[in-house]
């Protein structure tokens, strides 16, 4: 008999997203849990992509991404934010976000490193860490408005720090960082050797006039960062995990050796389609905030008759909910009662942390059709 398998992760178990979506799933609740969309991508988009899939674009394509790709990509930071971005240096197109956040991680952490990420931190963050032998300090977000103490911050920051972690628009508080923000963290850096790992996935998805802060925008945080995106989260497409880096050309280097030999390549057939839709579609992204922030906005006015307490969701498709007012128990027993009694599936945030506050919050999705807000806040309303 072989030994027994000395596990890399003894501490982790099954994802709070998987487990919370398979509860909906087993006792047919309302998925308002994982961060998926109940809707199609645009159709020309999927057109785009059934042709390329006629049209021979189904062998490998280079490891860094197809050329178009990368260069509509650069175009578009061009557009918005009147930055040069290098297609061929700093731009990597990943098998999702995750893969690039794994990636990016991996690149600079090596054993005896430190990374300090802010909690409710996003939870693929700390396994990728101890994988590459580095050590997570958990640095809680201020409440009850979820912001980085700047203060912690600077005392946490030692030799041994290699990378810093930071999410906005943030999942899952649905809070943003402004450029006041990241200049505080370009300042606070300043003498350490290390990095910023910037993840950037819900860009398009910022609200009530706000403009999305990127340290590729920034140009001391430039220098030092890797920022992730997500076509996933942008199209209505999450089930393609496609995503992309963007870093200066140093990290850029050193990311696609993790890359080349984690997954190699992205699928084809779609990172076609997604070239021509990203060049030729800008108002496709463009039109993004809009579009949830009416969404935001329906499903906060359909729950406004009940006793949850809903502050203020300023990107993302997520919003936090309060439920003190409905029971006294740990969120994930309200979470596993919400979703198997009343037929709501939800996320609870203490997974999200080290060391969960006593707090009574839950996380809703309104990336939903209307009609299934409806009927989730139908029965919200009764509880």
């Amino acid at each position: 008999m072989p030994s027994p398998i000395h596990s890399k992760l003894p501490n982790v178990g099954t994802t709070i997203f998987t487990v919370m979506s398979k509860m909906a799933h087993d006792y047919g609740a309302i998925n308002l849990s994982q961060g998926f969309p109940d809707f199609e991508p645009a159709q020309e988009l999927l057109d785009k992509v059934t042709y390329y899939l006629g049209a021979g674009k189904n062998q490998y394509p280079p490891m860094i991404g197809v050329p178009e790709l990368r260069q509509a990509i650069a175009k578009k930071f061009a557009d918005q934010n009147g930055i040069e971005v290098d297609p061929e240096s700093e731009i990597t197109i990943t098998s999702g976000a995750t893969e690039a956040l794994f990636c990016a991680i991996h690149s600079v952490v090596a054993q005896g490193d430190e990374v300090i990420v802010f909690d409710p931190a996003y939870d693929s963050y700390e396994p990728a860490v101890e994988l590459a032998g580095g050590t997570t300090v958990h640095l809680p977000l201020t409440l009850p408005d979820y912001r980085i103490d700047w203060d912690s911050l600077k005392q946490a920051l030692n030799e041994r720090t290699r990378l810093v972690i930071i999410n906005s628009p943030h999942n899952p508080t649905a809070t943003t960082l402004d450029r006041s923000d990241l200049d505080q963290l370009a300042e606070i850096l300043r003498g350490y050797d290390c990095r910023v790992l910037s993840d950037e996935v819900y860009e398009h998805i910022v609200f009530d006039g706000k403009t999305h802060s990127s340290v590729v925008a920034h140009p001391e945080l430039r220098e030092r960062s890797f920022a992730v995106f997500s076509f996933g989260k942008t199209y209505h497409a999450t089930g393609w995990k496609i995503g992309y880096c963007v870093a200066p050309p140093d990290l850029t280097t050193e990311f696609r050796k993790i890359h080349q030999f984690n997954v190699f390549t992205t699928v084809t057939p779609m990172q076609w389609a997604l070239a021509d839709f990203v060049a030729q579609a800008p108002e496709h992204y463009l039109g993004l905030s809009s579009f949830y922030q009416e969404k935001r906005d329906y499903f906060r006015e359909q729950v406004a008759d009940s006793r949850f307490k809903l502050p203020p969701s300023h990107g993302t498709y997520f919003q936090l909910a309060d439920y003190s007012e409905i029971a006294d128990v740990t969120d994930m027993e309200f979470a596993n009662w919400i979703t198997q009694e009343k037929g709501v599936a939800v996320i609870p945030l203490s997974p999200f942390y080290q060391e969960p506050p006593d707090t009574r919050i839950v996380r809703f999705c309104f990336a939903k059709q209307n009609e299934t807000l409806e009927q989730a806040a139908e029965i919200l309303c009764t509880l």
